[in-house]
């Protein structure tokens, strides 16, 4: 299944939402959506692409209204979530957790373009396995651009296969939390200042 959803938040009036697939997109305050599933999803052989535009002088909070857990499909254990983000207005955009549950091979890939004026706060989280399991895989990468020119790119791997992969003590969740221009938070873990401004944050563990 190819799920799709364009939201594009305007100053003075409320979000335009489009949404096709498994997942649907609700207004549930002036500037607030949520995402909602309509169907099982992502499974594998699912893609997802969500884009975001916010213009300036608007405002958008994203929200998810569960978590998302990623399952294999009967004939392939890989599914795609692609977020592409167009902010020149104020996004703050926390989802809840990903899954990757059973034998999953989930590939998330975010890319932003900010402008100047933009502001941005993008928190990840990702949890291999529901209790008792182990073999799932996730890779995530985000690519960060502020007027054209690159301000981050980051890439990272949980879970079986992955490059930091052991039986005795390899991380199976993980959270990151990215910043733009603020480089001053609190988060959880290790916070790393970008020259270009803002700042990332990272963790890892066993467990949410």
């Amino acid at each position: 299944m190819r799920s799709e959803v364009v939201i594009v938040a305007r100053p003075d009036r409320s979000p335009r939402i489009e949404s096709s697939g498994g997942i649907a997109a609700r207004l549930t305050e002036r500037d607030t959506v949520h995402l909602v599933s309509s169907a099982a999803t992502p499974l594998g052989g699912d893609s997802i692409h969500i884009r975001l535009v916010v213009e300036p002088g608007a405002c958008l909070r994203l929200r998810t209204v569960a978590a998302t857990v990623a399952l294999p499909g009967t004939a392939t254990t890989e599914s795609h979530a692609t977020w592409t983000l167009e902010v020149a207005g104020e996004l703050d955009l926390d989802p809840q957790p990903t899954i990757v549950a059973a034998t999953s091979r989930h590939f998330a890939a975010t890319d932003l373009n900010l402008t100047a004026g933009g502001s941005l706060r993008l928190v990840e989280r990702v949890q291999i396995g529901r209790t008792g399991e182990r073999q799932g895989f996730w890779s995530g990468s985000l690519h960060a651009d502020i007027g054209g020119t690159p301000l981050l790119r980051h890439r990272l791997e949980l879970g079986s296969g992955s490059l930091a992969d052991d039986e005795i003590a390899a991380p199976r969740a993980s959270i990151s939390e990215f910043h733009y221009p603020r480089g001053d938070v609190e988060a959880a873990g290790v916070t790393l200042a970008l020259a270009g401004g803002g700042c990332l944050s990272t963790w890892q563990g066993d467990r949410l």
